[in-house]
C-alpha cells in the first residue's frame, strides 16, 4: 500500500508540473527584462520616423526595383502589424509607426514566434538595405543585382531589439477609404475595407480560385476596378475558404476585410493576415 501511495504521489507531482508548463505556454511573452531574440545591447538613439526614412531615398522608389545600403547611423521604431502567422505573408513582417509602414524581409520561417502582432521593436538601420519591390518600401538585402530581397537571419538578429511585450490593442487599422488616394504615403499600412463584396463570389469560388501567379491569386472587389485586389497565397490558412456568399438568398455577402495594404507598382494588393481578419456581415 505504501508503494502504491508513493507512485500516486509521484504521478500527481508530474501532472502538476506538466499542467504548470502548459498553462505557461498560453501566457503572452514578457520581454521587460530583455528578449531571448535580437540584440539587447542596442540603445535608442537617432530614431527617425518611417515616413522620414522613406523620404530620404526617393530615387529608390521612383523606379520599379532598386536598393541602396543605409550608411547613416539611424534607427526606426514601431510595432509589428503583420507577420507569417496565417500563411499569407511569407518570410516578412510589417513594421508601422504613427507616420508610415515598411516591410522587413528576413530569410527565416516562423517569424511570428518572436515577432507577434503588436510587438514593439527598435531597428538599427546602418548597414541594412532599403529598396522598393515594385515600389513597395522594404528593408532587406540585395537580390539579383539592384532588386531588394530577404536578409539572412543572423544579420537581422544583430539589427533589432524587442522593447516590450506584444500589445495587439496598440495597433489599429485605418479605414482604407481614407487613405487609398495616396499610395505613396500609405502603402504598407494596416487597413480595413468596409462592406465590400467579391466580384467572383458565387457560393463556390474560394479566395484562391483562379490562376495563381507567384503562388498567389488576386481577387477583385465590386466597385474598386482592377487597381485594388485582395491577394491570397495558396498556402494561406484561409486559401480554401469560400468567398462571402449567401447560398439561401443566392446573393453576395458583404464583409469587412482587414489586412496590409501593400502595393505592386500602382495596384493596391490587400494581404489578409489571418482568418479572423474576414468579418462577414450578416
Amino acid at each position: 500500500m505504501k508503494i502504491k501511495a508513493t507512485y500516486l504521489f509521484l504521478f500527481a507531482m508530474v501532472c502538476g508540473l506538466f499542467s504548470s508548463c502548459m498553462n505557461g505556454d498560453w501566457d503572452e511573452p514578457d520581454f521587460t527584462d530583455g528578449a531571448p531574440f535580437g540584440n539587447n545591447s542596442l540603445t535608442e538613439h537617432n530614431v527617425i520616423t518611417i515616413a522620414e526614412l522613406i523620404k530620404k531615398y526617393p530615387n529608390v522608389f521612383a523606379s520599379t526595383d532598386q536598393n541602396k545600403q543605409i550608411d547613416e547611423n539611424i534607427m526606426i521604431k514601431g510595432r509589428i502589424t503583420g507577420n507569417d502567422l496565417g500563411g499569407n505573408i511569407y518570410k516578412q513582417v510589417v513594421l508601422q509607426d504613427n507616420t508610415a509602414a515598411i516591410i522587413i524581409a528576413v530569410n527565416e520561417g516562423g517569424l511570428n514566434g518572436y515577432l507577434a502582432e503588436g510587438a514593439e521593436i527598435l531597428v538599427d538601420l546602418k548597414g541594412l538595405y532599403i529598396g522598393g519591390y515594385r515600389k513597395m518600401p522594404e528593408i532587406g538585402a540585395p537580390y539579383q543585382g539592384n532588386s531588394i530581397g530577404r536578409m539572412q537571419k543572423d544579420i537581422w538578429s544583430k539589427h533589432f531589439k524587442i522593447t516590450g511585450s506584444p500589445d495587439a490593442n496598440a495597433i489599429r487599422p485605418v479605414d482604407f477609404a481614407t487613405v487609398k488616394s495616396n499610395m505613396n504615403a500609405n502603402c504598407g499600412k494596416l487597413v480595413t475595407l468596409k462592406g465590400v463584396t467579391f466580384k467572383n463570389a458565387d457560393g463556390k469560388a474560394t479566395f484562391t480560385s483562379g490562376t495563381a501567379v507567384g503562388n498567389a491569386v488576386n481577387q477583385e472587389l465590386d466597385g474598386y476596378g482592377t487597381n485594388v485586389v485582395v491577394r491570397t497565397s495558396t498556402y494561406a490558412d484561409f486559401a480554401a475558404m469560400t468567398l462571402p456568399y449567401d447560398a439561401t438568398a443566392k446573393k453576395k455577402q458583404s464583409a469587412d476585410i482587414t489586412g496590409i495594404a501593400t502595393r505592386y507598382n500602382n495596384t493596391w494588393q490587400i494581404l489578409i493576415r489571418k482568418t479572423s481578419d474576414i468579418k462577414v456581415n450578416k
